[in-house]
C-alpha cells in the first residue's frame, strides 16, 4: 500500500472517500458547427492529449488567422500601422472591456497578468516599514514581486494561511484579520493557480475600500472560466489573463483599475502616450506587437458563435466533474488511499486530485513529473505543489472530451503510481 494521505484529522482528508465515477455523468463531447469534434476549431496536435488549458490556453484557428492578417498589414506598411495604432488598440480595448463587463475608461491592456501586477507594484503608494498581505495560495511570480516591493521599502510580506478546504467565510476572516493600518496593499487571488479554488476576492476588496487599504485581485484564470469575472469585485486593481480560458492569443491581459489610485498607474516602459490619462497611456508603447490585443475579440466571438459561452462553461464544469471523479477513483484504488482533494470553493474547469505522498512535494519535483508525463506519455497536464503536497490540476475546455481523461486513467495514473513506488524504494 502506498501512503498517499494523512490521517483523517488532516485538513486535506475528505470524509466519505473519493467520488465514484458511476455517480458522475459522462458528458457527450461538443461538436463544432461543421459536425466535427470541437478540437477542429483549434490547431492543437491531435497526437497529444491536451489536458492543461489552464496554463497557457489554446487559440482558436479563427483568432490565429485574424492575428496573422493584422501582422501582414503591419509589416506591409509599418509607418502607417504605428501611426494609427492608438485608434486600433482603443477600439480593441473597448471590445475587451465589454466582454469582461468592465468600463473601457477603467481598462488597460497589458501583456499578461504578471505584467499588470508589476505595474501595480511599481505605482502603489508605499512607505518605509509597510506591510503587504497575501495568501499561501498566491502565484509564485506574483509573490516574488510582492517580496521585492517590500524589500525596497524595508517592509515585509504577511502570508496568510488558508486551508485548502476553508469556506468563504473562513478565508475572508483570515485575510481581514491582517488588514491593519500598516498595510499598504492586499494581494488576493480570485481563482488560485496551484490549488484551483476561489477566494473571496470581492469581500476582501470591499473591506479594503472601507479601510482605505488598496486591494489587488489576481484574476489570471477568471476571464472565460467565470461568466462575469468582475461582478461583485470592486477592487482598486484587478488583473486577468485573456489567453487562458477566454482563448485570446497569448500576450493579452487586462488591468482594470478604479478609485483614487487608478491615475497613478503607468506602463513599465514610458512611451509617447505617457502624458495621457489612465488607461489611454497604455495604448501606445513603442513598437510592441499589439496584434494579440486586436485578435482577442475574434477568439471570444468564435466560442460564442460556435458553442455559446454559457453552454461552453456548463460543459467545461461537467467534464471537470467527470474527470476529477474518474482520476480520483483510479488513483485511490491503485494506491489504497484517498486521492480526493477537499477544495473549499471549487471552480468550473480547474480540478484537483491529490498525489501520493512524496510525489511532487515541491515545485521542482512537480515540474519534473509534468515533463515526464508529457515526454513519455504524450499527455500535457499540470502538476502543482502546495505546502509540501503534490496535486494533479486537471483542466478542461470545449475541445476536451471524456475520452481524454479516460485515457489518462489508463496510462497516466499507473505511471504516477509507479513513480510513487520508485520514490519510496529509491
Amino acid at each position: 500500500m502506498i501512503d498517499g494521505m494523512k490521517s483523517p484529522a488532516s485538513p486535506l482528508a475528505e470524509p466519505g472517500g473519493p467520488p465514484r465515477s458511476g455517480s458522475v455523468p459522462r458528458p457527450d463531447p461538443l461538436l463544432a458547427p461543421s459536425g466535427e469534434p470541437a478540437l477542429s476549431d483549434w490547431s492543437l496536435d491531435p497526437a497529444v492529449r491536451h489536458l492543461n488549458h489552464g496554463s497557457f490556453g489554446a487559440v482558436p484557428l479563427a483568432a490565429q488567422r485574424a492575428q496573422r492578417a493584422y501582422q501582414t498589414i503591419m509589416d506591409a506598411n509599418p509607418c502607417a500601422w504605428f501611426t494609427d495604432v492608438v485608434g486600433r488598440v482603443g477600439a480593441a480595448r473597448a471590445e475587451i472591456a465589454a466582454y469582461l463587463g468592465a468600463s473601457p475608461d477603467a481598462t488597460a491592456l497589458v501583456p499578461n497578468a504578471s505584467g499588470g501586477v508589476s505595474v501595480v507594484y511599481d505605482s502603489v503608494p508605499a512607505w518605509r516599514g509597510m506591510r503587504i498581505v497575501t495568501t499561501d495560495h498566491g502565484y509564485g511570480a506574483v509573490l516574488m514581486g510582492a517580496g521585492r516591493l517590500a524589500r525596497r521599502w524595508d517592509g515585509s510580506v504577511t502570508t496568510v494561511h488558508i486551508p485548502l478546504d476553508a469556506t468563504d467565510d473562513e478565508a475572508f476572516a483570515a485575510v481581514a484579520a491582517e488588514m491593519t493600518d500598516d498595510v499598504a496593499l492586499v494581494v488576493i487571488d480570485d481563482v488560485t493557480s496551484a490549488t484551483a479554488r476561489r477566494l473571496p476576492a470581492g469581500r476582501v476588496a470591499a473591506h479594503g475600500r472601507r479601510l482605505g487599504i488598496p486591494v489587488l485581485v489576481d484574476a489570471a484564470h477568471a476571464p472565460g472560466l467565470v461568466a462575469h469575472p468582475l461582478a461583485g469585485i470592486d477592487a482598486d486593481f484587478w488583473v486577468g489573463n485573456l489567453h487562458k480560458f477566454a482563448c485570446a492569443p497569448r500576450g493579452t491581459a487586462a488591468l482594470v483599475a478604479s478609485g483614487p489610485h487608478a491615475q497613478s498607474l503607468h506602463p513599465l516602459v514610458d512611451s509617447w502616450a505617457a502624458p495621457e490619462p489612465f488607461p489611454a497611456r497604455f495604448d501606445q508603447q513603442g513598437t510592441i506587437d499589439v496584434t494579440s490585443y486586436l485578435a482577442a475579440p475574434v477568439a471570444f466571438a468564435t466560442v460564442e458563435e460556435h458553442y455559446g459561452w454559457d453552454a461552453a462553461r456548463r460543459y467545461i464544469a461537467e467534464l471537470g466533474d467527470y474527470a476529477q471523479a474518474i482520476v480520483t477513483e483510479a488513483l485511490s484504488e491503485l494506491t489504497g488511499t484517498n486521492a480526493s482533494a477537499p477544495v473549499g470553493a471549487p471552480v468550473g474547469g480547474l480540478r484537483l486530485v491529490r498525489l501520493p505522498r512524496g510525489v511532487a512535494a515541491d515545485q521542482e519535483a512537480a515540474h519534473g513529473l509534468r515533463h515526464d508525463i508529457a515526454v513519455r506519455l504524450g499527455i500535457e497536464t499540470a502538476v502543482t505543489s502546495w505546502r509540501g503536497h503534490g496535486f494533479l490540476r486537471l483542466s478542461t475546455h470545449v475541445y476536451n472530451t471524456a475520452e481524454d481523461f479516460e485515457d489518462f486513467v489508463e496510462r497516466g495514473v499507473p505511471f504516477i503510481v509507479e513513480r510513487s513506488r520508485a520514490a519510496r524504494t529509491g
